[in-house]
């Protein structure tokens, strides 16, 4: 799954333009690399963003196509810094 589309389905930013801003921005990264939209995302992969002043780092757990409001958060796990 595209990363862009990751973000918006597990609902860490609520609108997929808004998500591909952040990536064309280089303010995301997969696994320690700089990340555009387009990057291929699989199940362990670390990745974190730098959203306002601060930053967030998660790991993917799984990549569901469609889910719901109540199973998005089940997608990844929030790493402590």
């Amino acid at each position: 799954m595209r990363l862009d589309k990751f973000l918006k389905v597990s609902r860490i930013i609520k609108r997929r333009t808004v998500a591909n801003e952040v990536c064309d921005a280089s303010r995301a990264s997969v696994n320690g690399r700089p990340a555009k939209a387009s990057k291929e995302l699989k199940a362990g992969d670390i990745v974190e963003l730098a959203i306002g002043e601060g930053s967030v780092r998660f790991k993917v757990l799984s990549l569901e196509e469609k889910t719901g409001k109540d199973f998005a958060k089940e997608m990844y796990e929030i790493l402590a810094d």
